[in-house]
Formats: structure tokens, sequence, C-alpha cells
């Protein structure tokens, strides 16, 4: 099987109240432990590239992992999308250079701005085959390039989604309802404590996305920022050296809750960042003596890979889908 694009992946998740899980990728590891979960589980999968992890890995070493890995795993279909894409000449140089799905991120600008310069890429990307992914709404927190301050977050305008979408011609949107980019989402102060004295995160605004998913009925919605920072690996982080106190991220049961809506793509990445540097770390402060890079980052693959098995079962429902 061949890269695909994410049109019939998302049509099927809605139809069955599912999502897709949108991983990103950096390198080999990664990349494996992702995909084979998803072999394992029978799941449809996107592999999602940000402008950062271009600069760091070079885009042709990411699509030349991402082909090994459709190699590898046939049985599955594996799109590949970039994240975040900051303006024309990058969502360009994705689409022209294999990725099958791009997302331009133009929420930061006004609104007749962010149309004009999605427009722009949907012409362009479709005329290529590629689908497009665009943004309402700004979600605060950091993720490689992309920092908004929570004072300039602001939820998306359910009343602006059929404009945007109709002039754009945009194939999903991300939409901003409270999720926000990073491990640290929220402050102790925006959050409550429950029984256990454990932080928990202000409620998703599931009244903006009943309402985008009435204005746009069968239209698939994608949330960024929407790790759940586990803490266990917070927990194996601080242990082993680390200083993350008070990583707080989104509950898996309003991520399914979402999924089970018209959200078709869930955005994971720093779940992803946590197990692996917290694997990292526990080997290398248990054995001291150790100096191989094979010898930290196979059990750092094998934890990435159980957390994108748990997220594909029980997060997104999209185990058994591929087909």
């Amino acid at each position: 099987m061949a890269l695909v694009t994410t049109k019939e992946m998302f049509r099927k998740a809605y139809d069955g109240g599912y999502a897709i899980g949108a991983f990103n990728v950096n390198n080999m590891e990664i990349v494996q432990g992702i995909t084979e979960a998803c072999r394992e589980e029978h799941s449809p999968v996107i592999l999602q590239v940000s402008k950062g992890a271009r600069a760091y890995a070079n885009h042709t070493y990411l699509v030349k992992l991402v082909e090994a890995a459709v190699i590898e795993c046939p049985e599955i279909p594996i799109a590949l999308h970039l994240d975040h894409g900051p303006d024309f000449e990058t969502c360009k140089s994705c689409i022209d250079g294999g990725f099958t799905s791009v997302m331009i991120d133009a929420s930061s600008k006004p609104f007749e701005e962010n149309i004009e310069i999605t427009r722009k890429v949907v012409e362009y990307a479709h005329d290529h085959g590629v689908v497009v992914e665009a943004e309402l709404g700004t979600l605060a927190g950091i993720e490689d390039d992309v920092k908004v301050a929570a004072h300039a977050a602001s939820y998306t305008r359910p009343e602006e989604v059929e404009e945007f979408v109709t002039k754009t011609g945009c194939d999903s949107l991300a939409i901003a309802i409270g999720t926000s980019h990073g491990a640290y989402k929220f402050t102790p102060e925006q959050c409550t404590r429950n029984e256990k004295g454990v932080l928990v995160p202000p409620p998703l605004r599931f009244d903006v996305l009943e309402e985008v998913s009435r204005r746009l009925p069968g239209f698939p919605i994608v949330l960024h920022g929407s790790s759940s920072v586990p803490q266990e690996y917070v927990k194996m982080v601080n242990d082993n050296g680390g200083r993350m106190p008070d990583a707080i991220g989104i509950p898996e049961d309003e991520l399914r809750h979402a999924a089970s809506l018209s959200v078709c793509k869930i955005n994971i990445d720093s779940d992803l960042r946590l197990a692996m540097t917290g694997t990292i770390r526990q080997f290398l402060n248990e054995h001291p003596e150790k100096f191989d890079p094979r010898e930290y980052l196979k059990p750092a693959r094998a934890n990435i890979k159980e957390l994108v098995r748990h997220k594909l079962r029980d997060v997104l429902g999209c185990a058994g889908k591929a087909d």
C-alpha cells in the first residue's frame, strides 16, 4: 500500500465515531514504535512532521523513514502530514516532496487573511492530489516554532466556520476548545485538585465543538495539543534527574468523548517525548556504565509502542479500523 491521503480515513472515522491518531515523528525509533503499534492493532495512522522536525532531521530523511514504514507495514493505511505549516512556501515544499496532507496554520492572522492564505494552499494542494487542514482559533502553549501565550489564546467562533470552510475549500478544520500545546498545558491556578490531590485541568468546551459540528455536518474536525501527559512518565523523568513539576495534560476520557463526536484527528506529540525521555533517563541512571545508543533507544522505542497501542485502543477508538 502506498501513502494515502486522510480523506477516506476521516470519512470512516466520522461515520464510525472514532478518531485517527496523528503522531509527530522526528527519528527512526519514533516512526518504528508508532507504526509497529498500529500494525499490531490494525489501525490507520497519520505520521506528521513539523517545521522543527524538518529542520532537525531533514525533509528527505523523514520522508524515506515513512516510506520504509509503508513497506514494512503494507496492511495499514499511512498518511504523511505537515503539522503547522507556517506559510505557502513550506506547504508547497512538502506537497512537492511527497506529503499526502498538509496543514496551513494562519490562525494567528486576521480572519480574511487566514482565508486568503489557506485558499492559496488549498488550490495548489488539490491540483496535486493532496488534502489540506486549516485552523480557526488559537491554542496556547509551545510546540516547536508555535508559541502562544495563554492570554493570546482564543476559542474558535462557531459563527465563522461555515464561511471559512466554504471560501477556503479546506478538507478538515482544527479548532480551539481548550486543548493546549506542550507538556505544561495549564497552570496549577487554572486547575482544581481531586480527592487524591492530583491537578485536574478545566474541561474542554464541548459546547463549541457541538455548535461547530451542527454548522458543518459530516465535516472532519481536528484537535491539536491533545497529549495527556501520562503522570507515570512525568514521574519517571523527575525520579531520574528531570525537573517537570506541574506538567498537566488533557484527560483521556475527554478525548475519547471528542472522538465519538465529529473529531476525526487527534494530535499527540508530548506524550511520545515523555515516554522516550523518561525511559532513556531511567536506563542511563540505572546503567551509568552504558554508552551504546542502541541499548537505551531500544526500550524507549518499546515504551513508545506500548503508549501508542493504549491510545489506539482506549482513547482514539481506531484499533481494528485499518480496513
